[in-house]
């Protein structure tokens, strides 16, 4: 009699627990649900956090990971869904790695994510990041790889944002990639800026209000001041 009562207490016990943890979920989903309708991403993150706790999921995880990335808390989001590159993971998963790892100047880690995300579905916006971060690292030949494919592919209505200004801007994609065509032309032979000159002012004819190209610019122009001043 005994045995049959406390098998019926930890049958009774298991059930309740399941129970609590299937309201608890209902709860989380419910309140997710507000949170996303109310823009209140704190409470977003809350309500991921919780579901993850209560039935782990991948889709989930890549989901809180990119909320915390699209809130500029970039570490957060590689605590969530970890650093490493992997073939098996979610394009959104990928894109997380390679914004965030970007974000945080780790130029080689974020361009093998990005060589991820290119190998799956090449386009020209992932051919500028990738540029852009070979410069980085000192990989002149295979940015201007990525720049010419960018170029021919960068259609007159795509524009990419910059942010060095107090107010963010949005330039011609392919003046932004003939920026980083004038970069790399000026690494190859910085006593011989002419020809970044001409390039930069390639971009600029595109855009003439390109902040970033001007300054640059400016530089190439103070660099051949300096070149032909007497010695």
């Amino acid at each position: 009699m005994k045995k049959a009562v406390l098998v019926f207490l930890l049958l009774t016990g298991f059930a309740n627990q399941a129970q609590t943890k299937s309201d608890l979920h209902k709860h989380y989903e419910a309140f997710y649900d507000q949170m996303r309708l109310q823009g209140d991403v704190d409470g977003v993150i809350n309500a991921l956090t919780h579901l993850n706790v209560l039935a782990p999921s991948k889709e989930r995880m890549d989901t809180l990971a990119y909320i915390y990335a699209n809130d500029n808390q970039y570490l957060q989001a590689l605590n969530t869904i970890g650093i490493e590159k992997n073939e098996s993971d979610s394009d959104l998963g990928v894109q997380v790695k390679a914004m965030s790892l970007k974000a945080l100047n780790q130029p080689k880690r974020a361009l093998e994510q990005f060589e991820v995300l290119f190998k799956r579905s090449p386009n020209a916006y992932l051919a500028y990041e990738m540029a852009d971060l070979k410069i980085q690292v000192g990989d002149d030949k295979g940015a201007t790889e990525n720049i010419t494919y960018g170029i021919a592919n960068a259609q007159d209505d795509m524009k990419y944002a910059f942010y060095e200004r107090q107010q963010p801007y949005e330039v011609s994609l392919k003046a932004a990639l003939l920026h980083l065509r004038a970069l790399v032309e000026f690494n190859k032979d910085q006593n011989n800026p002419d020809q970044a000159l001409a390039t930069i002012e390639e971009a600029l004819k595109l855009d003439p209000n390109f902040n970033l190209a001007s300054l640059s610019k400016q530089a190439l122009e103070a660099r051949k001041q300096e070149l032909q001043a007497p010695k």
